[in-house]
């Protein structure tokens, strides 16, 4: 199965970056082996609009152009559900096990993201109750992403 990061906003250089490429690159490495495939992170820019819902509304429209029939759509949003690791590599493997091609998960701008697409959404993630920087939201997915593979892998990165 593919996947694929969406992320709204652009991640400047500095050590937050150099750790998400890190754990995407060890992701890449491992992923392949338990059917998962990195393609990447996919940045697009913040809306324009000039309110909050038309700019959330954009940058879905930006979002749903890579998904379709056969994707898996995860968002990320603080209100959204609270998954141990355990259970998130159970889910992204169901969902490779079903035949689904490609996971897409996608990290809102700083509006958040729009109802609409939030509907469509396959699981709506949360990496706990508190607004965490787009920056360490992109650290902690691609360090849970690692995580998974290692989990499906059966390997002893993982210790619960």
């Amino acid at each position: 199965m593919r996947v694929v990061v969406h992320a709204v906003g652009r991640m400047k250089a500095g050590p937050e970056r150099e750790l998400a490429q890190r754990y995407f690159d060890r992701f890449g490495r491992s992923g392949g082996a338990v059917g998962l495939e990195f393609a990447g992170v996919i940045e697009t820019p913040e809306g324009r609009a000039s309110d909050a819902t038309s700019r959330k509304a954009e940058e879905a429209g930006k979002i749903l152009a890579h998904v379709d029939d056969n994707s898996v759509l995860v968002l990320l949003d603080e209100r959204g559900k609270s998954l141990s690791s355990e259970d998130f590599a159970a889910r992204i493997a169901r969902y490779r096990d079903d035949g689904r091609k490609s996971l897409l998960f996608s990290i809102g701008g700083p509006d958040g993201h729009d109802a609409a697409l939030r509907g469509k959404a396959d699981l709506v993630l949360s990496f706990g109750t508190a607004t965490w920087p787009h920056q360490l939201v992109r650290v902690m997915l691609a360090e849970q992403l690692y995580r998974v593979s290692t989990i499906l892998a059966g390997h002893p990165y993982h210790r619960a």
